[in-house]
């Protein structure tokens, strides 16, 4: 079964060439422009993994993943956050708010590629 990926970020340029390297990886690729929407669309669709932005408008990404890591209902749904804040304590906050995994921009997209599908893997 093919896994879904939502991807929320508000700049434009780096969720157009995110969403392009997850599709030829073969993921269903859903796309998100700010917090707000990125919430209702991981409520709605419950994507197996979401990248998120933190810098973004009316709700930021630390917001997003502290109301999803709320959500039982929303346990199984990965997060890992994709965002220029690359200071420790940014990270350090994002991993404590339950993100599975914390990388900084500019990122290597091989890096996003295995750090990705490591996260989806089955569980043994």
């Amino acid at each position: 079964m093919t896994k879904k990926v939502l991807i929320v970020d508000d700049e434009q340029n780096i969720a157009i060439s995110v969403e392009y390297l997850m599709r030829r990886e073969g993921f269903d690729v859903s796309v998100a422009k700010d917090g707000e929407e990125g919430l209702a669309m991981i409520r709605s669709t419950k994507p197996d993994l979401v990248l998120l932005d933190v810098m973004m408008p009316k709700m930021d990404g630390f917001q997003v993943c502290s109301e999803v890591r709320a959500d039982a209902s929303l346990a199984g749904v990965r997060i890992i956050m994709l965002t220029a804040k690359g200071r420790e304590a940014e990270i350090e906050k994002g991993l404590s708010l339950g993100a599975d995994a914390y990388i900084p921009k500019p990122f290597s997209t091989s890096d996003l590629v295995s750090r990705v599908k490591a996260l989806l893997e089955p569980k043994e």
